[in-house]
């Protein structure tokens, strides 16, 4: 894309610094349910030059609070697809965590059936193979409710769960994001032929390394897992050595 990118392609797409164009790859991110793209901020500069992070911010959230949340994937795919389809004449790769990671799975099949370029490969952190669903998710029937499961999972900074206006204006963005998921029933028969690199959390609870490992039936290609230390989310050791991983893989 030449000169100022449009609204809506700033709306979406976060670049933090990096200049468009100047690596030899795009690295898609897609962040976590209740998250934002603000969680790829260091990546341009953690990344080598030769990787380009374009960080996807989806509605409801930061700079997108007031536009609504999707609560389905295939609209949320719809309009992405449309806003990333001029990057798509350059190479790709996508990387998500947790939400992120089915989105970016949701979104590479989808690109397989309408016949566009498809990424070369696959990074996913802290989401259980779709093959391990069973209809059941860990943020329903709870007694202490979405916000129980927000502190359960971790993540959350401490002066949000502490402040209620906070916590109660997140709150509907998250929920509007686990629909997403929990809605979210796929059915491809056929998997995917490009490498996918998966990333477990030791101590995560949810995306077990056992249920991340689920992820190697769903490519004809390669398949690799690496275990990082801590929970769901990724911080700091866990996070560089995502990084490490991938400017390995593509770098």
């Amino acid at each position: 894309m030449n000169g100022q990118p449009p609204n809506e392609e700033r709306r979406w797409l976060k670049r933090f610094g990096r200049r468009e164009g100047t690596a030899d790859i795009q690295l898609l991110c897609f962040h976590h349910a209740g998250g934002n793209a603000a969680m790829y901020r260091q990546w341009p500069r953690l990344l080598p030059s030769s990787i380009e992070p374009v960080a996807i911010q989806l509605p409801g959230r930061t700079d997108r609070f007031r536009e609504p949340a999707y609560d389905r994937i295939e609209p949320l795919l719809d309009d992405l697809i449309e806003v990333v389809k001029p990057l798509l004449e350059r190479p790709f790769a996508c990387y998500g965590i947790s939400m992120g990671a089915r989105v970016a799975w949701a979104l590479a099949h989808t690109l397989r059936e309408r016949a566009m370029p498809q990424p070369r490969q696959l990074f996913l952190a802290a989401n259980a193979a779709p093959g391990t669903d069973n209809g059941t998710f860990e943020w329903e029937g709870r007694e202490d409710g979405l916000e129980g499961y927000l502190r359960a999972m971790g993540g959350t900074p401490e002066e949000i769960l502490a402040e209620p206006d906070l916590l109660s204006a997140l709150l509907p963005t998250l929920r509007a994001d686990l629909t997403v998921l929990s809605s979210h029933a796929p059915r491809h028969e056929v998997p995917l032929d490009m490498p996918i690199h998966a990333f477990a959390g030791t101590e995560d609870f949810s995306a077990t390394p056992q249920r991340m490992a689920g992820w190697r039936t769903e490519t004809t290609a390669a398949f690799g897992l690496d275990l990082v230390p801590g929970g769901h989310f990724f911080a700091g050791p866990a996070e560089h050595q995502v990084i490490a991983a991938i400017t390995r893989a593509i770098g």
